[in-house]
């Protein structure tokens, strides 16, 4: 698979010493779905922002599918669509009007076939001639990514892009990415939620203070540095984990009614059956035993915690 967006050594400073970004080096596949995580301040805006052209950059350069999108501006940016994250829409104009606007920004062609095409699979169609100000704020989010797909971009970024959407909105957002990306669209995502970036994104990224931490497959990143734990329920309860067993990693659970034990899944080993032998050898009866793979959400709260303390 192509690279349609490459950053490298990407800075951003402003007055008064802040830096953003710091070296930021990143690439973005053609028709994947990339997801940057990352707690507030991290600079997760910023970056969508220097590549997309609208803040100046420091340091380092972007091509956008070979296009600077410093020198050869407007080839770089004819061919990105923008989803902020704040609602800034006309409130009296119609969604189609809005829509054809911004097409009109990018130098395009009068389409409105192309854009019935868009508001349909927006399910904002029937809301073409309703003015702005009376859509839902779900709405008014779907009118954000219609006029950011205005203009036929290959890469659309959403930045928070379901932030203020209640939970069903929100899975319905999802679909709408998944749709785009089927029709050929590269995706870049910023969210807080976990879930989000769990359930959309092809990979992961993770960035903090300014630096892009890794990039990983989402499948390969949660076996790479996920953890399972195996859930031991106890016939009879404990009040202490038995005594000999300080090489596991144990724990009590449900006033002693179970035991958790956590393993790494690129051992050599799990240990289970050890375990499992152990606590027969001392006389701790199990009446049943599972298995629960971290998240997403524990490998990035994992994450953090560490570079916190590095």
């Amino acid at each position: 698979m192509a690279d349609i967006v490459r950053v490298e050594g990407l800075s951003k400073s402003y007055k008064g010493g802040f830096q953003a970004l710091k070296h930021v080096d990143l690439t973005i596949r053609e028709g994947e779905i990339l997801a940057l995580l990352g707690p507030n301040g991290a600079g997760k805006t910023t970056l969508i922002s220097c590549i997309c052209g609208i803040t100046s950059i420091s340091a380092g350069r972007v091509l956008v599918a070979g296009h600077d999108n410093v020198t050869e501006y407007r080839a770089a940016r004819s061919l990105i669509g923008l989803v902020p994250q704040e609602i800034n829409l006309e409130p009296f104009e119609t969604v189609m009007a809005t829509v054809r606007y911004s097409r009109g920004l990018f130098g395009k062609k009068d389409n409105d076939a192309y854009i019935d095409e868009v508001l349909r699979q927006l399910s904002l169609y029937d809301k073409r001639d309703t003015q702005v100000r009376a859509l839902s704020g779900g709405m008014k989010r779907r009118v954000l990514i219609a006029k950011a797909l205005s203009h036929e971009p290959q890469i659309l970024f959403l930045d928070e892009p379901t932030a203020g959407v209640d939970v069903s909105l929100r899975k319905e957002m999802w679909q709408t990415v998944a749709e785009l990306q089927k029709r050929g669209v590269t995706i870049i995502l910023t969210t807080h939620y976990i879930e989000e970036a769990e359930a959309m994104a092809d990979r992961i990224g993770i960035i903090s203070d300014g630096q892009i931490r890794l990039v990983r497959e989402k499948q390969a990143l949660m076996h790479e540095l996920g953890r399972k734990v195996l859930r031991i329920e106890l016939a009879q309860p404990l009040t202490e984990v038995p005594a000999g067993l300080d090489t596991y990693e144990l724990s009590l659970a449900k006033d002693g009614a179970e035991l958790v034990y956590t393993y790494d899944v690129q051992s050599d080993g799990t240990g289970i059956t050890r375990l499992l032998t152990a606590l027969a050898e001392r006389g701790v009866k199990v009446r049943d035993i599972r298995t629960e793979q971290s998240s997403l959400e524990d490998i990035f709260v994992d994450l953090v915690e560490a570079e916190g303390q590095a």
